[in-house]
């Protein structure tokens, strides 16, 4: 099981964020959380940086919030990495990001396989570098086996590309008597998106202050708990994590329904 104390750079903890950390574990646990990662730009702008700087220390940030996920017993964390929409950036700051994987994944990857997590990833695989491809797929072969906290990366994804996709191979399987189009419903359908092996996100997070989906798990967010905070991403740490999800622990998730105490 994973050192707390490795949670914090200087080895140590602190005791008010400890016992909160303790407190949370006590309750429901967000089985499935999904992060949008904004504000890399944002914050190296604020230092006189080039934005990929933010994009490296935003980097770092990945790796302690896995830590501490792991660490809470959350079952997934799903972390936008790079959209669909992306590429239309600078072609210097693209090639930046297409080779974060590799370094992030070429120092973490051990300390991955020894806390027993699982990488995966959603998004169109084929228009992605073959560098970066090659990581993500050592990555996802290293760790295939273990158990504990799935560790997705949503690479190359745009959620309206993944539910045209999805529609296509439903109406293809309907074509060839695969598929009864009578037993089309949300169960069956969703096994069709890219996340067809994970739950559905209990929790959304964005940072940066910005408050939209950005084209990011339209369907899979139908029910989410949404959590918002002005903090960019390279800001984001251990405390900002527990805040989310003892926010998500106090919220009453009705479904449509409601609560028996208002019935």
């Amino acid at each position: 099981m994973l050192n707390i104390k490795k949670l914090w750079k200087n080895g140590k903890t602190n005791e008010n964020l400890d016992a909160r950390i303790e407190s949370v574990k006590r309750q429901k646990m967000p089985k499935h959380i999904a992060i949008i990662m904004d504000g890399n730009g944002r914050w190296a702008k604020k230092r006189s940086l080039p934005r990929v700087a933010g994009h490296h220390e935003g980097m770092k940030v990945v790796r302690k919030i896995t830590r501490l996920a792991n660490h809470l017993g959350v079952g997934a964390l799903t972390l936008y990495a790079f959209s669909t929409e992306n590429w239309k950036r600078p072609k210097l700051e693209v090639e930046f990001l297409m080779k974060l994987p590799e370094e992030f994944l070429g120092t973490f990857l051990p300390e991955l396989i020894e806390e027993n997590v699982r990488v995966t990833m959603v998004g169109h695989k084929e228009h992605l570098p073959k560098h970066t491809l090659a990581a993500i797929e050592k990555a996802m072969e290293a760790t295939k086996h273990n158990t504990g906290l799935v560790l997705n990366f949503a690479l190359n994804y745009g959620s309206r590309a993944e539910i045209i996709e999805a529609v296509r191979d439903v109406l293809i399987d309907v074509k060839s008597g695969i598929m009864d189009p009578n037993d089309i419903n949300e169960s069956s359908f969703a096994q069709y998106l890219m996340t067809s092996d994970l739950e559905d996100p209990d929790l959304l997070i964005r940072t940066s202050g910005e408050i939209r989906l950005s084209n990011f798990m339209l369907w899979q967010l139908a029910y989410s708990e949404f959590w918002f905070t002005d903090v960019l991403w390279p800001d984001f740490d251990e405390e900002h994590l527990i805040q989310a999800v003892e926010v998500f622990q106090n919220r009453s998730r009705r479904y449509g329904g409601i609560n028996s105490e208002e019935s």
